[in-house]
Protein backbone atom coordinates (compact mmCIF):
# COMPACT_ATOMS: atom_id res chain seq x y z
CA UNK A 1 0.00 0.00 0.00
CA UNK A 2 1.24 3.47 -0.92
CA UNK A 3 0.09 6.58 0.95
CA UNK A 4 0.64 10.30 0.73
CA UNK A 5 -0.68 13.37 2.53
CA UNK A 6 -1.98 16.45 0.78
CA UNK A 7 -3.41 19.73 2.07
CA UNK A 8 -6.43 20.86 0.04
CA UNK A 9 -5.83 24.27 -1.57
CA UNK A 10 -9.07 24.63 -3.56
CA UNK A 11 -10.88 27.60 -1.92
CA UNK A 12 -14.16 25.65 -1.73
CA UNK A 13 -12.61 22.30 -0.79
CA UNK A 14 -13.77 19.02 -2.31
CA UNK A 15 -17.15 20.05 -3.69
CA UNK A 16 -19.26 18.46 -6.45
CA UNK A 17 -17.13 19.18 -9.54
CA UNK A 18 -13.72 18.16 -8.18
CA UNK A 19 -15.26 15.24 -6.26
CA UNK A 20 -16.68 13.95 -9.55
CA UNK A 21 -13.31 14.31 -11.25
CA UNK A 22 -11.60 12.60 -8.31
CA UNK A 23 -14.04 9.68 -8.37
CA UNK A 24 -13.49 9.27 -12.11
CA UNK A 25 -9.69 9.35 -11.71
CA UNK A 26 -9.84 6.85 -8.84
CA UNK A 27 -11.94 4.44 -10.91
CA UNK A 28 -9.55 4.77 -13.86
CA UNK A 29 -6.49 4.05 -11.68
CA UNK A 30 -7.27 0.34 -11.44
CA UNK A 31 -6.35 0.35 -7.74
CA UNK A 32 -8.40 0.90 -4.60
CA UNK A 33 -8.01 4.55 -3.56
CA UNK A 34 -9.11 5.62 -0.08
CA UNK A 35 -9.28 9.21 1.21
CA UNK A 36 -9.08 9.87 4.97
CA UNK A 37 -9.74 13.21 6.68
CA UNK A 38 -11.34 14.51 9.87
CA UNK A 39 -11.35 11.01 11.37
CA UNK A 40 -13.39 9.55 8.49
CA UNK A 41 -12.48 7.55 5.39
CA UNK A 42 -14.15 6.99 2.03
CA UNK A 43 -13.58 5.03 -1.15
CA UNK A 44 -12.43 7.73 -3.59
CA UNK A 45 -14.38 6.16 -6.46
CA UNK A 46 -17.71 6.85 -4.68
CA UNK A 47 -18.84 10.44 -5.29
CA UNK A 48 -21.44 10.58 -2.49
CA UNK A 49 -18.99 9.18 0.08
CA UNK A 50 -16.39 11.78 -0.93
CA UNK A 51 -18.90 14.58 -0.53
CA UNK A 52 -19.83 13.18 2.89
CA UNK A 53 -16.30 13.74 4.19
CA UNK A 54 -16.91 17.52 4.15
CA UNK A 55 -13.33 18.36 3.20
CA UNK A 56 -12.69 22.11 3.20
CA UNK A 57 -9.75 24.26 2.09
CA UNK A 58 -6.76 23.75 4.38
CA UNK A 59 -7.75 20.23 5.42
CA UNK A 60 -4.96 17.67 5.26
CA UNK A 61 -6.07 14.39 3.69
CA UNK A 62 -4.33 11.04 3.60
CA UNK A 63 -4.63 9.13 0.34
CA UNK A 64 -4.02 5.36 0.39
CA UNK A 65 -3.64 3.33 -2.79
CA UNK A 66 -3.73 -0.48 -2.92
CA UNK A 67 -3.56 -2.73 -5.94
CA UNK A 68 -1.41 -4.30 -8.58
CA UNK A 69 -0.15 -1.00 -9.98
CA UNK A 70 -0.26 0.98 -6.75
CA UNK A 71 3.05 2.81 -7.29
CA UNK A 72 1.94 4.29 -10.61
CA UNK A 73 -1.61 4.86 -9.35
CA UNK A 74 -0.30 6.70 -6.27
CA UNK A 75 1.88 8.93 -8.46
CA UNK A 76 -1.06 9.61 -10.78
CA UNK A 77 -3.36 10.43 -7.87
CA UNK A 78 -0.78 12.75 -6.32
CA UNK A 79 -0.49 14.63 -9.62
CA UNK A 80 -4.29 14.82 -9.82
CA UNK A 81 -4.46 16.37 -6.35
CA UNK A 82 -1.76 18.92 -7.16
CA UNK A 83 -3.48 19.89 -10.42
CA UNK A 84 -7.10 19.95 -9.25
CA UNK A 85 -7.36 20.27 -5.48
Amino acid sequence: MKTFNYTITDPIGIHARPAGLLAKAAKASGSKVTISANGKSADASKLILLMGLGIKCGTEVTVSVEGGDEAKAADDMEQFFKSNL
